[in-house]
Order: structure tokens, then sequence, then C-alpha cells
């Protein structure tokens, strides 16, 4: 029997994801999206894709959270962007009530599930899911450093004019302008990229990753990134049903490690067949612990206004 992956949300990131997943040859992929006819039209058309792209695996779509039964993996993709008029505050809270209708309905049918989540904020929503699956810490982590991670990369190999596989970076913190990028702990090809870039361009470069999501939001004027987003999650969720123990930036609870506790946040971890199979503590600069110790407070205040 193949492995199931549930994907809630059939929006550019979910769909995307699926395409990823089915790609991969993974799993057998649901969309579940509350808007009737658009999970089961692009499951459809994606399956149609499968005889020319080389995958077997099933694609489908409900708009029942009853067909997420028995996943092994859920990911979490959905949720509102901010509209004009709308307030941080109201969005936040709207985007909590989707991820606990979400949360409820992978507790009753997806219990022993893993679960992935890449709805904004990205760490609250995290940690929101996890207190309402009441599933250990392991089973719940958030995507943002992949791919904050990845867009450094980038960044770097567009600046060096190198193969982008050859670029290794990691970005700690918040998926936000509060995220640490680790200069220290990136290199090309195992150089150092110190020795490589002048230090004026690699605090540049750290900025523009920052800003990353928002420079294609302005770009796009109406939406966001989707194919980075889908492509950092199915390298998680490749990881973890696959048994790879990738060591990879993801959003997960801390327990002391760099001095924060009972949050999520972005750090290290190993992600193997038992989920965040390992936090890894890095060696920082004053400043870089500094600055995801500042970064963990922020969202600590964020939580509060959810109720937490």
């Amino acid at each position: 029997m193949n492995k199931k992956i549930a994907v809630i949300g059939a929006g550019n990131v979910g769909a995307s994801c699926a395409q990823y997943l089915a790609e991969a040859n993974l799993a057998d992929v649901v969309m579940v999206d509350i808007i009737e006819g658009m999970p089961q039209g692009k499951a459809l058309d994606l399956s149609q894709a499968g005889p020319i792209r080389g995958y077997n695996c099933m694609v489908t779509g409900s708009n029942n959270y009853g067909d997420i039964k028995g996943s092994d993996l859920v990911v979490m993709t959905a949720g509102l962007a901010r509209k004009p008029g709308m307030s941080r505050e109201d969005l936040l809270n709207m985007n909590a009530d989707i991820v606990k209708t979400a949360a409820v309905n992978i507790k009753k049918y997806a219990p022993k599930a893993f679960v992935i989540v890449v709805s904004n904020p990205l760490d609250i929503m995290t940690y929101h899911m996890r207190f309402i699956t009441g599933f250990p810490a392991n089973r719940v982590c958030g995507q943002a450093g992949v791919l904050d991670s990845t867009r450094f990369r980038t960044f770097i190999a567009m600046e060096l004019g190198v193969a982008m596989a050859d670029v290794q970076a990691m970005v700690l913190g918040g998926h936000g302008d509060t995220m640490v990028p680790l200069p220290s702990y990136t290199t090309v090809g195992g150089i150092p990229i110190k020795e490589l870039i002048d230090a004026k361009r690699i605090k540049e470069i750290a900025e523009r990753t920052r800003m990353g999501g928002g420079e294609i939001v302005k770009l796009l004027k109406s939406g966001s990134a989707y194919y980075a987003p889908a492509a950092a999650t199915v390298q998680m969720a490749r990881s973890i049903l696959c048994d790879e123990k990738r060591v990879l930036p993801a959003s997960a609870m801390l327990t002391g490690e760099y001095g924060i506790k009972d949050i999520y946040i972005g750090v290290p971890v190993i992600l193997g067949a038992n989920g965040v199979e390992k936090i890894i503590e890095l060696k920082l600069s004053a400043s870089d612990l500094k600055a995801l110790q500042a970064s963990a407070a922020n969202y600590r205040g964020v939580l509060k206004e959810i109720g937490y």
C-alpha cells in the first residue's frame, strides 16, 4: 500500500506541493480545500500529467476532511493573504481559526500523521497546530528555514556565478523580518563565503534574503511566492517519509536550546522517520545568538494575541 500525504489548501502553494510530491513519487496525494470543485479539478489535471511526467501515485481532490483519513503526513498550506483594510490582528486571528479547524480534523482523521505547517505567520501557526492537535513536538514542524536558506543560496550563487547546488547556507530564526542568516555557516563548494565575497556585500545579500518574500510580492503585485515554498516543503516531506535524516533548518519547538524555551522558531534539525529527531545547537556569535533570541521574543509576543 502506498503512503498517503494530505495537502490542506489547494491554492498556489498547495497545488505546487501536490505537483512536486507526485513527481517525486513519494506517496498518494489528497488535496483538501473548502472551494467546491477546485481541489478535484486540480487533482484531475495533475493525474493526467502523470503518464508524461512519469509518476504513478494517485492524486485526488476533496472538500471533505474525512478524506485525509490514514494520512502518514499532512502539509498545512491553507490561510488568507492580507487584504487592503485588514489589520495584522484580523489576519492573525482569521488564519488561527483556519489552522484550528484543520488541526481538529487532523487529530480526528490522521492521528498518527506528521505535520508540516506552511501557513503564515509560520512559527505562530506551527505552535498553534501543535497545541490544538496535542501531537508530540517531534511530529509537528514548520517549513521556513529551508525556504529562507534556499533564497540565501540562490542570491549567493547569482552573485558569484556558480552552481546553486554547490552553495550551502543556514538561516535561523522566525520566518520574516527577524530571520537570522548565518554567513559563518555558509559555503560554496566547501569554501567559506567570507573568502569569496566582502563583508559589505554579504550583509546586502543577507538583507535581500530577509526581504525575499516581499520582493516577490511586489513583483507579482497580486499573490506571493509558491514554487520555492512548495519545493522546500517537499524536501522536508521526503526526508521524513524516506528517513533521509537530512540536516535542515525548520521551525521546531525549543526546550532550552539557544536559551529559548516553549516556542517554535527556525533552527537546524535532523529530519527522519521520527520527524524532528534532533535539534542541533550551533556555536553562534554573541550577535547572532542575540538576534535569534530577539526573533523568538518577538513571536512570543505575537502568540499572546491569539491567547497563548
